[in-house]
């Protein structure tokens, strides 16, 4: 048996530990059908396979990460994924002076990804605390993308000297994916992949507000097998994500083992 030797542990090392602890045992948001929320985004490669597992044909419709605390799973699937939000832009967060745009603007995304948690970040929310801007959830779009208008953000170049605001108040509406979502026609893009097993993802094609029945359940929380939603398009992928689980595993392993040391 290999002897434990605290002060072999770094630092970082101690405060993964700690941060995995604090994620398994905090108490998911139990959000509203409609609300309130911010709006950042982020670069997703064409045809990635993200947290939930989906088909990769899903990243050439509008797609988006939930903050963690929302999505309800520190990794892998979550009852977030598969479900389809209609996110509206309000105004940014930080426009100096305020910006409103002059039309409205809207969009239908699919939950595919988790924002991770971080401590005072765009996904810190849980529901005790609130992001900077005072909302507990946070949309983390996938743009640039294909499927979205490059000009989907309002700006002005001119008064502003930049294009990108980076931080939106939103309002947010839970929908059906079916119609709503673009990609709900879309069999390629619709179900997860099969080589990671049914036991490591899950995303409904096209999950009804509403119904329990067809909900991914909190890796997290182990809540036993999701259900299978792989379809007959589902191809067989390899993808680096179930070797970044499998560090994730090691990690939980390796804190186990420092916590029966002390």
């Amino acid at each position: 048996m290999i002897p434990c030797r605290l002060g072999t542990h770094k630092p970082g090392f101690l405060l993964l530990c700690v941060f995995i602890m604090v994620v398994q045992v905090a108490a998911w948001i139990n959000y509203s059908p409609t609300g309130s929320a911010t709006l950042t985004h982020y670069d997703l490669p064409r045809d990635y396979v993200a947290s939930c597992g989906c088909m990769p044909a899903s990243t050439h419709y509008p797609t988006a990460a939930l903050s963690q605390m929302a999505y309800g799973s520190s990794t892998a699937f979550g009852p977030a994924c598969g479900k389809c939000f209609n996110l509206t832009l309000l105004n940014p967060v930080y426009a100096n002076p305020p910006f409103h745009p002059p039309s409205t603007r809207s969009i239908v995304v699919k939950i595919t990804d988790l924002c991770p948690l971080s401590k005072g970040g765009w996904c810190s929310g849980t529901e005790t605390k609130t992001d900077p801007a005072g909302q507990y959830l946070n949309f983390d779009l996938a743009f640039p993308s294909q499927a979205i208008p490059t000009d989907f953000f309002p700006s002005d170049l001119k008064l502003y000297g930049y294009t990108d605001f980076g931080v939106w108040n939103i309002t947010y509406q839970t929908v059906a994916c079916q119609p709503n979502w673009a990609g709900s026609n879309d069999s390629a893009a619709l179900g997860s992949v099969t080589n990671l097993g049914q036991e490591s993802v899950c995303c409904p094609a096209n999950l009804a507000t509403g119904n329990p029945n067809d909900t991914c359940p909190s890796y997290s929380d182990q809540n036993g097998i999701p259900p299978n939603t792989a379809t007959s398009n589902a191809r067989s992928l390899t993808f680096f994500r179930s070797v970044i689980h499998s560090t994730i595993y090691i990690a939980l392993l390796r804190c186990m083992y420092w916590i029966t040391c002390l």
